[in-house]
């Protein structure tokens, strides 16, 4: 009798846990598609749990941040033609180069596993994981679907896409994959004076937040568009001042705090694991790469190296400072080096939109790699 209540207490906290361990999670037998080359890397990459969190530097362990890109024949993981999730701003089938789709991330120290779509949904069966951000939320949020989709072409799914909130669910397995649409985090009212941006709170939206089983935020890329029509408002509110504008990190850093403080206070971490999708860099100015007059297009092949010429962004080490400063254990998805790197997987002039894209990611590409890193976190 003992035994039994023993067994029914710990039932719960057994459940959990396997959202967070790869010993029970990938190796349990819900999980059993997962294969002996995976399980092995999973064990190989073992230290990067802990040391991640909060925006710190990897001190042991595995980085899977750090790395080069290796050319990869299985890759890419899926056709553009065949996942109807992708949007045609990131949809570069129309560009005569192949080569961009045939490499693959390589940390230093530790070999990553191979996304498993089907795994995936075995793992979080029941689960709802949700994009908050922007554009590059979006580019995320659909590379996650289509590969998911490529596992599994045949599963019954619903899809629905509207403004602010976009939903994907895989129905066999109950997993929901959510986009909410935010570019700022932080609210942006409609006042007399005009569209305000409200550094100091977050309302709108985040009661849906608060559901999730997963969250993946980011914001950065919004902050930078100057103009009426581009910015997306016409004042600031800084504590109790209306300005025109102010420095632009300044206004980032602020807006993050205070994310950071709505994180603290209304996430459950027994039940939420929240993930921090790192800075997306742009690739417009090839002075940054050594080529002064070049952009990203025509671009044929990454950066060799681990390191970036033009240095680290001002943005990631506003980022590391706020995710440091919590009190909730965020795990910062550190793509930001590894991606400028990749200046040739924009959709440059082969996107739907027209124009040059620099700031943007083909489907498949890059962001497949995004979510190979999470499956890879969710996994430790």
């Amino acid at each position: 009798m003992g035994f039994k209540l023993i067994s029914l207490f710990l039932l719960p906290l057994l459940i959990f846990t396997m959202l967070s361990r790869a010993d029970q999670a990938l190796g349990s037998d819900q999980n059993r598609h997962v294969s002996h080359r995976n399980r092995a890397a999973l064990a190989a990459a073992g230290g990067v749990g802990k040391v991640a969190l909060k925006g710190r530097k990897q001190t042991s362990g595995c980085n899977l941040f750090q790395g080069r890109w290796v050319i990869d024949a299985s890759y890419p993981f899926y056709n553009s033609s065949m996942c109807p999730f992708i949007d045609s701003e990131f949809n570069c089938f129309g560009r005569p180069d192949k080569q961009f789709l045939k490499y693959s991330w390589q940390p230093d120290s530790c070999i990553i596993p191979r996304f498993d779509g089907l795994a995936f949904l075995n793992k979080l069966r029941g689960k709802r994981v949700m994009f908050v951000g922007d554009s590059l939320s979006l580019n995320m949020w659909e590379s996650l679907a289509c590969m998911i989709h490529s596992s599994v072409p045949d599963s019954k799914t619903t899809f629905i896409k509207r403004t602010p909130l976009s939903s994907l669910i895989f129905q066999e397995y109950g997993v929901t994959l959510y986009l909410y649409r935010t570019p700022y985090l932080v609210d942006i009212s409609k006042e007399d004076v005009g569209r305000v941006l409200n550094l100091g709170t977050i309302e709108g939206g985040a009661g849906v937040w608060k559901d999730m089983d997963i969250l993946v935020f980011n914001s950065w890329h919004w902050w930078l568009h100057k103009g009426v029509q581009s910015q997306g408002w016409d004042f600031i509110r800084n504590g109790s001042s209306l300005i025109r504008d102010m420095d632009r990190l300044d206004a980032f850093n602020k807006g993050l705090t205070t994310w950071a403080q709505w994180v603290d206070q209304n996430v459950n971490i027994s039940q939420t694991r929240v993930f921090f999708q790192g800075i997306s860099p742009t690739h417009y100015m090839g002075r940054e790469w050594n080529e002064p007059r070049k952009t990203c297009n025509g671009q044929m092949q990454p950066l060799t190296g681990s390191t970036y010429p033009g240095g680290s962004l001002p943005a990631a080490s506003i980022v590391s400072r706020v995710l440091s400063s919590m009190k909730t254990p965020v795990y910062l998805l550190d793509i930001t080096t590894l991606s400028q790197l990749r200046k040739d997987a924009h959709p440059s002039t082969y996107g739907g939109d027209g124009g040059t894209d620099c700031s943007h990611w083909c489907l498949p590409g890059l962001p497949d790699t995004w979510n190979q890193l999470l499956y890879a976190a969710l996994s430790m």
